[in-house]
């Protein structure tokens, strides 16, 4: 069916709901009524497939970190593979699996690349949680985590993967799972939007981070990740205009707002409406969002547990402590993007870095929500797109290394939200390359997004959870 634009449209003098709002007869009115009826009577039958119990998450802070953080020298511990330092990854074990340009075709094949960081075991409530040295803080509250170490997906590239697990399309332009929470859950604040979105500084900024992975997709504008910045205003465009007072301000709205509605009547366009929720929110926004980024109210123990760097507007801290007073202001979702996790080469350099600016931060949100009696109301997820090879990208020393793309098997892990405490879930076999059976055996087949099998946790199955 073609289309004109609604500008168009109005060129014309009538539009097509102008012509059916005054045509005496409209067009299938009978059939419709018929249908509408069918419809409500479907609508009555019960829900199947509810949840077998209560869900006890309120909101949702997602701490991405945008490259795709090595599973191997973080969370995975494979001290098998410090025996097999330099040799070649074994054909059976890679089972031809697509391998990125940067690897595929290097004159040193496939070398495996040990960690070069010692890992502790932490009592866990379970088994144990096994947490490299590079992440002293956040192996504190190893009972608080599940680990999940059998995260897997299809996309090898950042782009397609990023866009994989923040909206479950490797095709940009469908809804971020941010945007699904917010149309499915509105808003507990009508200060504050319903999504917020920070960027947190880093030493590596590599990965270009675009705004669809946080947009609406086909959903209303109105469910948009708001992005909050470390410099200058936090929201763009939030400050009155120079010389305009609150009261005059308020009058242009309510002009606008009149506009608005008129032209939402005549067009039925809901972007106008959107556009409406908006202008409000954003009015609002003018006295709740200062007050939301000034921290002069917090105890001198809570910026000491986040660290020296949550005094600094744009850290990983300070945007963890911010997310904090989110959620007490009872935003629903919100997400940290950390980027500089893609180590091709020197990762011993680059991981060192990122982990400093993530570890006592992350840490502390979850002690601090936990003091707070909100952790348990409050989803905390950490990850990036995918983990990172065991074999060596570049040139392998036993002190340096890089590390390609890895899709097969990372680890990501959850916190609080009535996820179940202090446990691991799934496990690799000894090279940390493919998901493995309870022996350490690599399943076959093996697992699929289409089929789940037991103890592995897709990017679908995770965003489902």
């Amino acid at each position: 069916m073609n289309t004109v634009h609604p500008i168009r449209e109005r060129e014309l003098l009538m539009t097509r709901r102008q012509l059916f709002g005054k045509s005496a007869l409209g067009l299938g009115t009978a059939a419709m009524a018929g249908l509408i009826q069918t419809e409500l009577g479907a609508a009555a039958e019960p829900l199947r497939g509810l949840p077998h119990h209560t869900a006890k998450a309120k909101r949702v802070i997602y701490l991405f970190m945008s490259g795709g953080p090595s599973h191997i020298d973080l969370w995975d511990y494979k001290p098998k593979l410090g025996d097999l330092y330099g040799k070649q990854l074994p054909d059976e074990v890679r089972d031809g699996q697509r391998v990125t340009g940067m690897t595929a075709n290097q004159k040193s094949g496939f070398p495996l690349a040990p960690s070069r960081y010692k890992f502790t075991k932490q009592d866990n409530q379970a088994d144990g949680l096994w947490c490299s040295e590079l992440l002293p803080h956040t192996a504190t509250v190893a009972k608080e985590l599940c680990v999940v170490h059998s995260t897997f997906t299809e996309a090898i590239n950042h782009d397609p993967a990023i866009t994989y697990i923040q909206s479950g399309s490797q095709t940009p332009g469908r809804p971020s799972l941010g945007a699904w929470l917010s149309y499915g859950l509105g808003s507990a604040n009508e200060n504050l939007p319903h999504y917020v979105v920070m960027h947190a500084r880093t030493r590596f900024p590599e990965q270009s981070l675009f705004n669809r992975l946080w947009g609406p997709g086909f959903l209303s504008s109105d469910h948009q990740g708001i992005l909050m910045r470390s410099q200058g205003d936090p929201v763009l465009f939030l400050s009155k205009p120079d010389g305009v007072s609150s009261a005059d301000r308020r009058a242009q709205l309510d002009a606008l707002a009149s506009i608005n509605q008129q032209q939402a009547q005549e067009f039925g366009d809901p972007e106008i409406l959107s556009r409406i929720r908006q202008h409000e929110m954003a009015f609002r926004m003018q006295t709740s969002v200062p007050e939301l980024v000034d921290f002069s109210d917090e105890t001198k123990d809570t910026l000491e547990l986040y660290g020296d760097d949550v005094n600094t507007p744009g850290t990983f801290a300070a945007c963890c402590l911010t997310a904090r007073r989110l959620a007490e202001r009872n935003v629903r979702n919100i997400q940290i993007f950390h980027r500089g996790w893609d180590a091709h080469g020197n990762l011993a350099g680059e991981h060192s870095s990122q982990c400093k600016d993530i570890d006592q931060a992350t840490a502390a949100l979850i002690k601090d929500l936990k003091q707070r009696g909100m952790l348990e109301e409050t989803l905390i997820v950490w990850g990036g797109e995918f983990g990172r090879t065991p074999y060596c990208q570049g040139n392998l020393t036993r002190e340096n290394y890089g590390r390609d793309h890895h899709p097969r098997c990372f680890t990501t892990w959850m916190a609080g939200g009535g996820v179940k405490p202090g446990i691991t879930y799934g496990k690799t076999d000894d090279y940390g390359y493919n998901i493995a059976d309870a022996d350490g055996q690599p399943l076959s087949p093996r697992p699929a997004k289409d089929q789940w099998t037991p103890g592995t946790m897709h990017i679908h199955d995770l965003n489902a959870t």
